[in-house]
């Protein structure tokens, strides 16, 4: 990226995570943790790998249970609370034009999950900003199993970040869009769109087979249990929140913080909230 190419960061989080319901009742998606990890924080986590740090350098917008996730930010990004129902993701970016202030924008979901076996948080999302001129739309992309597929830019399929220019953000209105339709295919038609390879581990997390996928890929195959959880049964691939008790089994699940499992409960394959929401995978 040319030294004079000034980039902020935006980390999309307003979403009603419907595919996700009835745990994103409780709980916006943005905050469902994955490997003991709110989903937010590890997408916070990967802008600072790049030294984006900070209200004046990262953004997230809010809107769906957005309490939570203002709680949650608090001090650590500039916040964007949209009001009524979420602006989807091109008019959160255009609700924050007077932020971003002539910035070419770095675009994350937050329900994006990203592991890459030989880089750190951040550096595995790098290559988006190498030699970046300012003007062109660059998209983080895995090959599709059918490179014709609908929805799929050069064959890839976007896997959750994406690098916008000022001259493309400046004239997004701050009202109900998205990227796809707004900046993405015309860039596309104009010859302006990049796919940059991402060749790590990608989840989107919208459904609860990904979501648990992503879980046990952040476990690493076995049990990853929170100091301050109880464990008195047995669990196999599986992750263990903060506060949880597991008296019973748990095969291939996701246990939340707080959650129970009971001495005569078997779960498998599925994400447990609280003492009485099972959500199969």
């Amino acid at each position: 990226m040319s030294d004079a190419v000034q980039v902020c960061a935006v980390v999309l989080a307003a979403g009603e995570g419907t595919r996700l319901r009835p745990l994103t009742e409780r709980l916006p998606k943005a905050l469902c943790p994955v490997g003991n990890v709110p989903l937010l924080d590890l997408a916070l986590e990967r802008v600072a790998g790049l030294g984006l740090t900070g209200p004046g350098q990262v953004a997230v917008n809010a809107c769906y249970l957005g309490d939570q996730v203002v709680r949650h930010v608090g001090s650590r990004a500039h916040l964007s609370v949209e009001p009524g129902d979420p602006l989807g993701t091109a008019g959160g970016i255009g609700n924050l034009r007077d932020w971003i202030a002539g910035r070419g924008v770095l675009v994350g979901n937050a329900d994006a999950y990203l592991a890459h076996p030989d880089a750190a948080p951040g550096p595995d999302v790098a290559a988006l900003l190498d030699g970046w001129d300012g003007e062109t739309v660059r998209l983080l992309g895995q090959p599709a199993p059918d490179p014709a597929e609908p929805g799929t830019f050069d064959g890839h399929r976007f896997v959750g970040f994406s690098l916008l220019p000022w001259r493309l953000v400046r004239d997004l209105p701050p009202t109900f869009g998205d990227l796809v339709r707004a900046v993405w295919r015309p860039a596309e038609a104009a010859g302006a769109l990049e796919v940059v390879p991402f060749t790590g581990t990608f989840y989107d997390t919208g459904t609860p087979g990904d979501y648990l996928a992503a879980n046990l890929h952040a476990a690493g195959g076995g049990c990853l249990l929170d100091p301050g959880a109880t464990v008195t049964g047995q669990c196999r691939q599986a992750v263990v929140g903060a506060g949880a008790t597991v008296a019973g089994t748990a095969i291939r699940a996701v246990v939340w913080p707080g959650a129970t499992v009971r001495r005569d409960e078997f779960l498998r394959d599925a994400i447990r909230a609280g003492v009485d929401l099972t959500v199969p995978a």
